[in-house]
Parts: structure tokens; C-alpha cells; sequence
């Protein structure tokens, strides 16, 4: 089969089951395993949606202990009637189980009140219009924070009512929970929901009374100095949120949404000291280890992620602001629990405003497509292991005999608890090989190795809801199976290395992690390049590898690994969001998308992410996932500002100048989070925006060299694409690695 043929079916797996693999065909012995260097493993979306297929109305059938796996295609049945799990099409089926959610979905909203009057106000109107986009019996609550935190009593409808906690005070759980009248032995108010039925109404009940307490809410009036940070004191807040919850809803889908607009200054938690001299910590600061709150803080929070995580609640983190608040410390409340993380300049830019509503999009049936509490478990044949997950979860610590000896990720459990999941949640999954090789393991026949993904979770519509997914590939056959390297799938290895590499960055140094980076590709062309010995002229790739090289180029370049162009905080967000999208996405996180628009060519020409690609007559589109970027080059820029456009007999120009505009838009309408969105010309100072992830072939050490005098010199001592090949094949061909 070639190349194309294999993409083409490869996507359909991706499109039927939300499976990418690094490898199609598995080696038959670990040693051939170890020399693929690339690890099998698998970008699994659970949720993806699948609007044509039957959701079935009973329980699972599965396998006796110890196996338990769920009934699917490639079990040999003796039915003469083929269930719908059977059929060759169901290797990914989903079914509504018969045990209800204890509770309705619950939404406990966190207000940061230290904010301007527009910023506060933004975030009222945002919260007032999601009510009506959350089911009408779903769970909603309110506490709000500045100096103090308070939470607000809804079921008392008399006058506002809250219950005030010292923003500087570190209250245990069991404190928060008889502060609130929510201990053991407290007299419930509301059987059905116990005594936090009064934080806690369904939204029906609940719309008014909370929409009046938002409309009253004013900015926190402790006085701030000048010289000053407000008193935020952002732990306490969610340190009650989580209390709130974890007393009288265990195991009951819920989300924890705070919207911030600076850094917490006080209690625990606190990231910077409330003297405006002092400046928030830096990477450098980290790198020196001369951060004053850093340890502290991390530790405190990740307490509380872990807390929420195992009671299944989600932690959200929107951000406003133009400085950092502390998301570097506060990353594993959304890490942990499957929570959205959205870093904004303000609460009143529409960045923040879409996004926010995206969070409640909606099925045909008009269910939030929002998954609650889900969990995920992960079984395999015996020629398989489970080595680890990379993605937001944290592990169940479950054995079972699909546990692989060596870890990577999450690893030495094959189940893991994600709280929030949504049809765009991806994991990375990552095996082994379990057989030893020798004649044993050479049996007639074909041979395949298979996996069974398992997602639990709460449906919005309040049932539970069991999505099994089944894959299986075929073994290879003896050493040497050309059927090894075909299967090889660039792109999902390049996603599936990222993640690896941005694991290794959160606790190691970040140039031991490029060395690992190059050290992996270096290897794997010396294993799978066609080359004479020491013959750098002679390396050759196979179509299926020669992307790779660029996809690790542009990872080495990227934000994920390269932080000091970044603050903590942007680093947090970006490899939180790398860690969360599909295959596709991350690759342009990884690798951006460049297109050129032209008055000689019809619509747009994708053209190589290279300095050579900016030409004076052209409009570049640039899209780096996070980024959609319109640039003009030198003569473009001229004729717009000179107002050709609006003349008689330039309608041409007008067309072009609209045209990649049209296709910004097409890309903006379903991302999340909504895509910063850039329009400049060559020579402005946003520009940099696409410099920087330009392949630099021609600087000013190069005199140009690769473009022509009209292509554009980048300031910078990168190496180029090309320098980087050079070293890689010369490396590669002397077996160095």
C-alpha cells in the first residue's frame, strides 16, 4: 500500500475511533521494540463526537475475571445474530448505563472582585448569560473574593446573605466545612441536598436571586496604596470552593470556575508580595531558585488539585490580565481535574468573552457536550503493556496484568481519573512491548496485538455514560519486516514526542530536554534512513519520515521547550493547551501553518515556514493554533494604505485583501480557546509575531543566501532548517547519537 493509501486509512481510524498511533504495525519482540525509539503509543480523544452512532441501552457484556473486557469486533462469538458491538463499524461504541449521577451537574462560580469597574463588570455579564446556557436543574453557586472571601447563601432570599471567611487565614477543610454549617452532625436544612442547599440551588430556582446578587456586586473596597498590589487572597477562595463541594457532593460531576484578574498577595498561596516593588518571579528567578512564594504556593495548590481530583470536580482558570497571576503555581488545579486554563489581557476582550462561551456548547439534543467525573481505563492484550499517560489526569493506581514494567508519563496503573473530559479531551497513551521474542513467540497464523480504551463518565443529561474503543494492529513478522518502518505515522509520533518532551521540561532542564530531543532523532534516522556509512550525501528518508526532522526543528524552537521569550504563566497555558488537543491541533502548535495570497495565483498557496516565503506582493496567513496571523508584505502594506482598494478598477485588490480575512474567520469559528487575532505589515513592530517562527534561511550572517534579494533577513543566530539537517545527517551516518 502506499503512502497516501496508509494517511488516508490512518485518518479514518482517527475519524471513526479518535485514535492516532505513533505505529500501525507493532514489533513482535521487545528487543525490536527497543530499537524503534519512538515508543508505541496511541493520541486518544474519547469523547470525539460521533453523531451517527447508536447510543445502546444496557449494560456492557464482558469477559469473566480477570480480563473483563467489553464485548466488541474482534471477539469470536458463536451468535448466529450479530449484536451492534460485533459489527465491523463498532469498534468504537458507546452506551448509557443504567446508574444515574448522584447528582445534577453543579457550577460554582469564583469571582475575583480586586478588579477595574469595566473588567468586574465584563465578568457579571458573562456569568449572567451563562445561567441560561446551563441545564435547568443544574447546580449553582457563588463566592466571591478580594481582600475576603464570601460565600453567598441563595436559599436565603430575605436580604443578601454571606459567610465571610479572613483572606489571610490558612482554614483546614474540616474548618470551612463547620464555618459553613456543612459538618458531620449539623443539622441538614433540605434533605435531598443536605445543608449545602443553601450555597447550592438548582439554576431555575436559583437564576434570580443569583443575578441580583451579581448586579450588586461591587469592586472589593479595601483601600489599595499606590505603591501597592490589591489584597487578593485567591487560595482562601478556592480553598472553600473546594470544601464547599467535597463535604456533601463526593463523586459528583462539578466545576470549580475562577476568573482572576491578578496575582494572589495574601494568605495561602500567595505568589508575590503585595509591594509593587517586588516583582512576580521570572524563569530566571525559578532558574536561580530565588523565588521568595514559589514552593510554597505550588505545594498549597497542588493539595487542592489533588483534593478536587479525587472527589472528581473540574478547577477552570480564566485569567485577566495583562500581567501574570500565578497560573505557573496554579497550573495543576486545571492539570489534574480536566479543567479549561484561558490566559486573556482582560475579562472585557471578546478572546475572553467567545471563549467563555464555548465552554457550554451543546449537542443536537441540546445536552452540554461537557463530560463530568470521567475516569479511563486502558487494557491489552498480553503482547502489550501500559507504560503511561501524558494528558490531564491524575492516576487510580490500578494494576492489573496490562501494566507495563517501565513508566513514562503517568505511569504503573492502567486507569486514570480526568473529572472533566469534552469531545476535544486527547491523552497521550503510551505501551510496551511484553514479548521476549524466540520461537515461542513466532506462532502460525497472522498475529495482533489489541487495546481497549474504557471512558466512564457523567453525561450532562445525568446518567452515566461508558464509550469503549477497540484497536488492534497487526505483529510484526521476523527482524528486518519492511511492514515496521511503513506504518510509521510522523505526525502522530511528532505530538506524542512533544508531550514526552514537555513532561521531561516541567522537572527537568530545559537544554538536558533539547539534548534528549535531538539525541531521540538522531537515533531513529540512524535506524530507519537509507545511508552509506559516514556518508552524509548519501542519507536518504523514507516519505514517511521526511517530515519528522522539521516537526522536531520547530518543537526545539517552540515555546514548549524554549521559555525565556515567555513568562511562567504563557508557558503553563501553552503546555497546558498542547497536552489537551487532538493530533491535528497540537501539529500546529508544533509546526504552524503558513499560507500566500497573491494577485498572480487564485486563493491561497501553502508555502514553507521559511524567512524566503515573505515576498513584498504577497499577504501571508499565518496560524500557530494560538495566533491567526494576516501579514502584508512591503508593496501590499503600500497599495492599502495609498486606498487603491476603494478605487475603480481595483476590485482585484480589494478581493485579495479580503480573502485571507474569509479564511481567518473559517478558522477561528470553532477553536477553543479563541486564537489571538494579528493584522500586520512588514516592517510593523507585530510582525515579530511570524519572524519568530519562521525557519531563518536567510539572516544576516547568510547575506540573504536561499530567498533573493526580495525575501526577508531575520535577525537572530538560530540555526536554519538546513544547518540543522546538515548536523543531524552527518551525525545520523556516523552512528552518534
Amino acid at each position: 500500500m502506499d503512502f497516501e493509501a496508509l494517511k488516508d486509512q490512518w485518518s479514518d481510524v482517527e475519524d471513526r475511533d479518535g485514535v492516532r498511533l505513533s505505529w500501525n504495525t507493532f514489533p513482535s519482540s521487545r528487543m525490536e521494540a527497543s530499537r524503534l525509539v519512538v515508543p508505541i503509543a496511541a493520541v486518544y480523544t474519547p469523547l470525539k463526537e460521533k453523531p451517527d452512532s447508536p447510543l445502546l441501552q444496557y449494560e456492557p457484556v464482558t469477559c469473566k475475571q480477570p480480563c473483563r473486557a467489553v464485548l466488541n469486533p474482534y471477539a469470536i462469538s458463536p451468535k448466529t445474530r450479530y449484536p451492534p458491538e460485533l459489527h465491523p463499524q463498532s469498534t468504537t461504541i458507546e452506551y448509557q448505563l443504567a446508574r444515574p449521577a448522584p447528582a445534577p451537574p453543579i457550577f460554582v462560580y469564583v469571582v475575583d472582585t480586586c478588579q477595574e469597574d469595566d473588567s468586574l463588570q465584563a465578568v457579571k455579564d458573562s456569568l449572567v448569560m451563562s445561567l441560561s446556557l446551563l441545564p435547568p436543574n443544574a447546580l449553582v453557586g457563588l463566592i466571591t473574593y478580594g481582600t475576603m472571601t464570601q460565600v453567598h447563601e441563595l436559599g436565603y432570599t430575605e436580604c443578601a446573605k454571606s459567610y465571610v471567611f479572613r483572606g489571610n487565614k490558612d482554614y483546614t477543610a474540616k474548618q470551612v466545612q463547620e464555618m459553613l454549617g456543612l459538618a458531620q452532625g449539623q443539622q441538614p436544612q433540605r434533605p435531598p441536598l443536605g445543608p449545602a442547599a443553601r450555597f447550592l440551588l438548582p439554576v431555575q430556582q436559583a437564576e434570580f436571586q443569583i443575578t441580583n446578587v451579581l448586579e450588586q456586586l461591587q469592586r472589593d473596597p479595601w483601600p489599595v496604596a499606590n505603591d501597592k498590589r490589591a489584597l487578593r487572597c485567591t487560595g482562601v477562595a478556592l480553598s472553600v470552593a473546594v470544601g464547599l463541594l467535597e463535604t456533601s457532593f463526593q463523586n459528583a460531576g462539578g466545576r470549580i470556575m475562577n476568573f482572576t484578574s491578578g496575582p494572589a498577595t495574601d494568605g495561602p498561596g500567595q505568589v508575590v508580595s503585595p509591594e509593587l516593588k517586588e516583582p512576580i518571579r521570572s524563569h530566571h528567578d525559578i532558574d536561580r531558585d530565588n523565588i521568595k512564594f514559589y514552593k510554597k504556593a505550588v505545594k498549597f495548590y497542588d493539595n487542592l488539585a489533588k483534593r478536587a481530583a479525587n472527589n472528581g470536580h473540574v478547577i477552570d482558570i480564566f485569567a485577566g490580565c495583562l500581567d501574570q497571576v500565578g497560573l505557573l503555581e496554579m497550573k495543576n488545579l486545571s492539570n489534574y481535574t480536566g479543567g479549561h486554563m484561558l490566559l486573556t489581557d482582560s475579562f472585557t476582550s471578546s478572546q475572553f468573552k467567545q471563549s467563555f462561551v464555548r465552554v457550554f456548547d451543546k449537542d443536537a439534543n441540546d445536552n452540554l457536550l461537557m463530560g463530568f467525573n470521567a475516569s479511563l481505563e486502558v487494557l491489552t492484550t498480553k503482547e502489550l503493556k501500559v507504560t503511561g499517560l501524558i494528558g490531564h489526569a491524575i492516576s487510580l493506581n490500578k494494576k492489573s496484568s496490562s501494566v507495563g514494567e517501565t513508566e513514562c508519563g503517568i505511569g504503573n496503573t492502567c486507569a486514570w481519573k480526568m473529572c472533566g473530559i469534552d469531545p476535544s479531551s486527547s491523552y497521550g497513551v503510551y505501551f510496551e512491548i511484553a514479548n521476549q521474542g524466540g520461537p515461542a513467540a513466532q506462532q502460525p497464523g497472522p498475529q495482533r496485538a489489541m487495546m481497549q480504551f474504557l471512558t466512564y463518565y457523567q453525561h450532562s443529561s445525568g446518567n452515566f455514560h461508558l464509550r469503549v474503543t477497540t484497536t488492534a494492529r497487526p505483529l510484526s513478522g521476523p527482524a528486518g519486516d519492511p511492514t515496521l518502518a511503513q506504518s510509521f505515522d510522523q505526525e502522530a509520533a511528532a505530538v506524542l514526542m512533544a508531550r514526552i518532551a514537555v513532561f521531561k521540561a516541567e522537572v527537568d532542564d530545559g537544554p538536558d530536554v533539547l539534548r534528549w530531543v535531538d539525541r531521540m532523532l538522531i537515533r531513529l534516522c540512524s535506524r530507519f534512513a537509507d545511508y552509506r556509512k559516514d556518508d552524509p550525501t548519501s542519507f536518504r528518508l523514507e516519505k514517511n519520515f521526511t517530515l519528522y526532522p522539521q516537526f522536531m526543528f520547530h518543537l526545539r524552537r517552540s515555546q514548549f521547550l524554549q521559555v525565556f521569550n515567555n513568562s511562567p504563566d504563557e508557558t503553563a497555558f501553552y503546555r497546558h493547551v498542547l497536552n489537551y488537543e487532538d493530533a491535528g491541533d497540537s501539529l500546529v502548535m508544533i509546526q504552524p501553518t503558513l499560507d500566500s495570497y497573491s494577485l498572480e495565483a487564485e486563493g491561497s498557496q501553502p508555502v514553507l515556514l521559511d524567512s524566503a516565503s515573505i515576498q513584498p506582493a504577497h499577504i501571508l496567513l499565518l496560524d500557530t493554533f494560538f495566533h491567526i496571523l494576516i501579514f502584508h508584505g512591503e508593496t501590499i502594506a503600500e497599495w492599502r494604505k495609498a486606498g487603491y482598494q476603494e478605487q475603480d478598477g481595483y476590485e482585484n485588490l480589494k478581493a485579495l485583501l479580503e480573502q485571507p480575512k474569509e479564511d481567518a474567520r473559517e478558522l477561528i469559528s470553532d477553536r477553543f480557546p479563541l486564537p489571538r487575532f494579528i493584522v500586520c505589515d512588514a516592517g510593523g513592530s507585530q510582525a515579530r509575531f511570524l519572524l519568530s517562527k519562521l525557519n531563518p534561511s536567510t539572516t544576516h550572517t547568510t547575506g540573504g543566501y536561499g530567498g533573493g534579494v526580495s525575501s526577508q533577513t531575520i535577525f537572530t543566530d538560530d540555526v536554519s532548517l538546513q544547518t540543522f539537517m546538515d548536523h543531524l545527517m552527518k551525525l545520523a551516518v556516523s552512528g552518534t547519537s
